[in-house]
């Protein structure tokens, strides 16, 4: 470090980055005690959504409701500021459930920017944190461009697609961060210096286009749900006038466009090094690689309610403006639209989450922690959670706490960090329900009976939500007990089956029993169950799930129990596994460097054979014989 900078504060947690790790994560450990800095390039990125201005989806509402049952604040902020709401995958059962809302992107920023600038023990800067302090292996602060220090205890990176930033239109590459924005240079090269490897993923966005020049008669208009499921768990009820995205297709045409110039795009030209998401091609990816689809389909979707873009969701490319032009106009309903910005692609630079502890530190820099898509993940849910369990493990850290980690069968979160920290990932990661074994428990709809009391007791989940959560446990599992012990006679129930299209009782049955059967929900049982309690549709949704999935949801609690016994089998840090006869040299040099934590971990590295676990577990009972 120059001595000739000049030191402008001390803080416990500096996050470097505002975007949707980094807010989590700064908010976290302000939340929890710790003197927080928040540092973004430029405040207009804070919360910023480059990509799609949406929150949710498949597998990720998973995500934001844990996220909000754990104290963070996309959830809240979604709330605040949809403009669309739906429930997706709604045909199937509640495990795949999942919530999805559209977003004033504008209004998204400005209220988390709000809430941020509101929050106690946290001060936000504009500034360009060029380089880490690292003494003797632990860091001790950062540099920034402006010649000035800032000392702390820990620092997470949440740098986003920032860190050298490149984008590709057509044959056209310029150094960039997204939408526009400057991107980080200086900092990637020192990171290097100091020992972070890093690597080249990439990613795309769509162009946009004005409302006005689309022609709607020709798309499938899509509405928001009548009935509005918050996402989070302190919102009961949100009433809204929605606004609808619409449904077209891509065509023959359109295909024929784009393969004539294939040659001309930054993806098959060699200029893009950086690896892509496989879950969410370029529209020459998909034409490439899925040729004998006739039709891909798009979504096009509002901006926000004062500005009149629309995103064209589907259609990332890294073809030049002229061919854009030329195959937006081939589809229905864009035959006519007006570009007001172009598809992308940018490539950034990011680590191996190989590198990372569970906790999310880096193994070489002690007190680094690593966010969001810094660490090879994709999507803000991805990036929120991340940050949020950051900024957590900062705070917990540097106040000589037990780190707070969250195991598979836990939450999404726990999956999402234990297949990056110990599965790796070659191509920019994304969260889906089929990630996880124990989906059929990890339903968005009890985030926060899962997670809330774990939150409480690490000082994040704050009194209110901690009562709520309380209230809601009660109120589950004394109507379930009501419903359990209170008996129905054929008589008294048999016309109400028949009505609803139901088989007759032959004997007298519990309203719990009642209620397991498909057509039986908890509403209209009240036909013949006049006296009950007044719940919130949080409590009634989550009381009809663990009456009609008890028998699968016992199940799965087994197969936990057996889960955790490896989970349970520690491993140390300074283990040599060179010295375990028997074991396979592939799993030897995989299990020395990412040193796992548990036997459990160590079944779920790439290249460690169920054989090899076998090994490990005889090593381990003839150490503990000796011992």
């Amino acid at each position: 470090m120059d001595m000739e900078q000049v030191l402008m504060g001390e803080y416990d947690v500096i996050v470097v980055g505002a975007g949707h790790a980094g807010c989590e994560a700064a908010l976290a450990a302000a939340r929890m005690g710790s003197k927080t800095m928040l540092f973004s390039m430029n405040l207009e990125a804070v919360a910023m959504m480059p990509c799609n201005p949406s929150i949710g989806g498949t597998g990720k509402g998973h995500l934001v409701r844990e996220i909000d049952a754990l104290g963070g604040e996309m959830g809240k902020n979604i709330d605040k500021t949809f403009i669309q709401s739906r429930m997706l995958n709604t045909a199937k059962g509640p495990a795949v459930h999942s919530l999805r809302a559209q977003a004033d992107k504008h209004r998204y920023h400005v209220e988390m920017k709000k809430t941020i600038e509101k929050q106690k023990n946290l001060t936000m800067k504009q500034a360009e944190v060029t380089d880490l302090i690292v003494e003797d292996g632990i860091v001790r602060g950062v540099v920034t461009k402006t010649h000035t220090y800032y000392k702390a205890k820990a620092v997470i990176l949440a740098t986003g697609t920032f860190l050298r930033g490149k984008i590709f239109i057509g044959d056209s590459a310029f150094s960039s961060g997204p939408n526009g924005l400057a991107p980080s240079v200086e900092l990637a090269e020192n990171l290097k210096k100091h020992g972070l490897e890093m690597r080249r993923f990439k990613t795309g966005t769509p162009a946009r286009a004005l409302a006005s020049t689309f022609d709607y008669d020709k798309m499938s208009e899509q509405k928001g749900d009548e009935n509005i499921v918050p996402f989070s768990f302190m919102n009961d009820n949100l009433h809204k006038d929605q606004i609808s995205c619409w449904l077209t297709y891509t065509n023959e045409e359109t295909h024929t466009v784009i393969r004539n110039n294939f040659h001309r795009s930054a993806l098959f030209g060699g200029q893009i090094e950086g690896i892509g998401p496989r879950y969410c091609p370029s529209i020459e990816d998909k034409i490439n690689r899925f040729s004998d689809k006739k039709r891909h389909q798009l979504f096009v979707e509002p901006e926000g309610l004062d500005t009149e873009e629309m995103y064209i969701q589907g259609m990332s490319s890294s073809l030049p403006e002229d061919v854009q032009e030329e195959f937006y106009h081939t589809i229905p309903g864009l035959e006519n639209i007006v570009i007001t910005r172009p598809a992308y692609a940018i490539e950034y630079d990011c680590i191996d989450p190989l590198t990372l502890k569970p906790n999310l530190e880096n193994k070489l820099i002690k007190n680094l922690f690593c966010a969001g898509q810094f660490n090879g993940s994709s999507g803000y849910e991805e990036a929120a959670a991340q940050g949020l369990m950051a900024g957590i493990n900062a705070n917990l850290e540097i106040n000589g706490k037990s780190p707070f980690v969250l195991d598979r069968s836990e939450a999404y979160i726990g999956v999402l960090i234990d297949d990056l920290v110990t599965k790796g990932t070659n191509e920019p990661y994304r969260i889906m329900t089929s990630r996880a074994e124990y989906r059929l428990l990890l339903r968005q709809d009890n985030a926060d009976l899962r997670l809330t009391e774990k939150s409480y007791r690490i000082g994040l989940a704050d009194e209110d939500r901690y009562q709520r959560f309380l209230k809601k446990k009660e109120n589950v599992e004394r109507e379930k007990n009501r419903l359990e012990q209170t008996f129905v006679q054929p008589a008294d129930a048999n016309e109400y089956l028949e009505k609803i299209g139901s088989s007759p009782l032959q004997n007298r049955s519990s309203l719990a029993e009642l209620m397991k059967r498909p057509e039986v929900t908890y509403e209209n049982l009240k036909e013949i169950d006049g006296d009950r309690p007044q719940l919130s549709s949080h409590e009634k949704n989550q009381l009809e799930v663990q009456i009609k999935y008890e028998g699968y949801i016992k199940k799965q609690l087994n197969q936990i129990d057996r889960f955790k016994k490896l989970e349970n089998k520690g491993l140390s840090a300074d283990m040599d596994y060179s010295l375990i006869e028997g074991l396979r040299i592939e799993a030897m040099q995989k299990l020395n460097q990412i040193k796992p934590a548990s036997v459990g971990q160590a079944s779920r590295i790439s290249g460690v054979s169920p054989a090899d676990i076998n090994v490990l577990l005889i090593y381990l009972e003839k150490q503990r014989r000796k011992r």
